[in-house]
């Protein structure tokens, strides 16, 4: 998983503007928000690149490479952005309630949403 954490790119007294990403188009966007304690993911796509970028609150991100033993654990806050590649299994614990843009390149989006989403058996979170 790569993270990166974004800044504001232009401020004045009208409020701020902060660039996403810039000359990577995506497939697919879609708002989540969800409340404290709710997990999200446990799955991984074999042809989609995912992509998060955190707007409020606080996640506990677990990526883990299918076939691999190693589970990371990040914690995420409001302007971070991961990229997870295929195959990096991917779940999010919300450790507040928590409002998050996901980005897809690749297909994932409204009907195609289960079809490159592979479930996991036993879940990251279950793991740690």
């Amino acid at each position: 998983m790569k993270l990166e954490h974004k800044n504001v790119n232009f401020e004045d007294a009208r409020g701020t503007i902060t660039d996403i990403f810039v000359n990577s188009p995506k497939d697919h966007a879609t708002i989540i928000f969800s409340k404290k304690g709710a997990v999200r993911g446990n799955h991984y796509h074999k042809l989609s690149t995912q992509h998060d970028f955190v707007i409020s609150g606080k996640i506990k991100m677990l990526t883990q490479k299918v076939g691999e033993d190693k589970i990371e654990e990040t914690i995420l806050g409001p302007y971070d952005y991961t990229t997870c590649e295929p195959g990096e299994a991917h779940t999010f614990v919300m450790l507040e309630d928590s409002t998050f843009i996901t980005f897809v390149t690749g297909v994932r989006g409204g009907e195609d949403y289960e079809k490159d989403t592979y479930r996991l058996e036993v879940p990251l979170n279950e793991q740690v």
